[in-house]
């Protein structure tokens, strides 16, 4: 009777969409909380900072988190995910209090490098973890509910940051402290919530047919074939923009654009909370119709590329708000659930850690050259312009190598 129980009951995998929901929520309040601060992070630093070399904070942290998808994907599947998760966030403690005590660039450089391979954990065993416990009339849904954390994270992360130190005129260390609380609150939770491996699949399966399943290997040549290739294009494209986006927008409204003191952060905070009602509403879409996926994508990422080059185009700060929140309306995280479903019934079967880990590096690779290839150009021209229109034209280009990828495949099957 108790097995029965634990088998119908729907508690568990609810306690794992608030977890890993607010596993988002800490991971983006620390990776959104330095940008609005990069000028009094650079004042405490002798005030002689260049563009780039903020930049590259993030782009440090990006690598981090690219180097460890990979092998984070395969521990995932050989060791199980809180064997991952826990050592990944202590990892990332580390980092904040790293980062907090830095006296130079180069320690917050490897700060955020630290950070970035303790982060790296999450997202295959976050998504593991979903696919295994989550019924599938209502995994896009579900996948939106998690991922909404990463913009409630990111608009706390700007707001906070912006009031307490630009407003407030508090240090910026103070947002790493409290990522470091966040982190360490995460890591008790980890520990309470997720079962052991093997717990896991005897909640999904009986115990038979786990036994009679043959083991099987990843292949590359599946992981790497075109449909694939054009999927982790296009999820670099839509990475880029918005990584982009989150690193340099704070800046970019407050030297290019007029806005002062916390309304940079609340502005810049419209594309991350308008961008769970997109989310909600375009994942209920795609499991409604279920055929029209690659509509959905490429419909939400070129409108989405519409959305920036309206915020660089704009001559009034209302029509600016207006195209931010809806660029995060119909942005990556809106269109990411939908990718991540494609995805589940497109990829191969096997493993599905390692291929979340391989989706996720090509993407992720996108995140560790938007934030310093965009100071690079602010440097030499004095405005980070250009930056959103090699973003807009990233989202064009992956949105119809990803269209005529499945146009192709659809005419192959006639």
């Amino acid at each position: 009777m108790e097995m029965n129980k634990e088998r119908i009951g729907m508690e568990y995998w609810k306690k794992i969409i608030i977890l890993l929901c607010s596993g988002w929520v800490s991971i983006w309040i620390y990776r959104s909380a330095l940008s609005p601060v990069y000028p009094q992070i650079s004042a405490s630093l002798g005030g002689n900072v260049s563009d780039t070399a903020l930049g590259s904070i993030s782009s440090f942290y990006f690598l981090g988190y690219v180097i460890m998808q990979i092998p984070a994907g395969f521990l995932v599947d050989k060791i199980g995910k809180k064997k991952v998760l826990i050592p990944g966030f202590i990892f990332f403690a580390l980092a904040a209090f790293i980062i907090s005590q830095a006296s130079t660039i180069s320690m917050i450089y490897l700060g955020s490098f630290i950070a970035g391979i303790g982060c790296g954990s999450f997202y295959g065993s976050a998504y593991s973890l979903t696919s295994q416990n989550i019924p599938a009339e209502k995994k896009s849904f579900s996948t939106a509910i998690v991922n909404s954390g990463s913009a409630v994270g990111s608009g706390l992360g700007m707001i906070l940051s912006s009031y307490l130190v630009v407003q407030l005129g508090l240090p910026w260390q103070i947002m790493m402290y409290i990522s470091m609380a966040m982190t360490l609150v995460m890591l008790g939770a980890f520990s309470i919530v997720i079962r052991s491996n093997k717990d896991d699949v005897a909640f999904n399966q009986p115990k038979e047919k786990v036994e009679e399943k043959p083991k099987e290997a990843v292949s590359m040549k599946s992981l790497l074939s075109p449909a694939m290739l054009f999927t982790y294009i296009l999820y670099f494209a839509t990475c880029y923009a918005y990584y982009m986006t989150v690193t340099w927008l704070p800046n970019f409204l407050g030297t290019e654009r007029g806005f002062q003191g916390a309304a940079i952060g609340f502005s810049s905070s419209l594309v991350a909370f308008a961008s769970i009602p997109g989310a909600l509403f375009f994942s209920r879409l795609a499991d409604k119709y279920m055929d029209k996926k690659v509509r959905f994508i490429v419909i939400l990422e070129i409108l989405a590329a519409v959305m920036l080059l309206i915020t660089v185009q704009s001559s009034t700060s209302t029509f600016l708000m207006i195209a931010l929140i809806m660029y995060g309306f119909l942005g990556k995280l809106a269109v990411e659930p939908i990718i991540i479903s494609w995805l589940g019934e497109n990829a191969p079967q096997v493993g599905i850690g390692t291929t979340l880990g391989v989706f996720n590096f090509f993407g992720m690779m996108s995140s560790v050259i938007a934030p310093t290839l965009t100071g690079s150009i602010s440097d030499a021209t004095g405005s980070k312009v250009m930056g959103f229109y090699i973003a807009i034209v990233l989202l064009i280009a992956g949105s119809c190598l990803f269209l005529l990828s499945n146009l192709r495949k659809a005419n192959s099957q006639l």
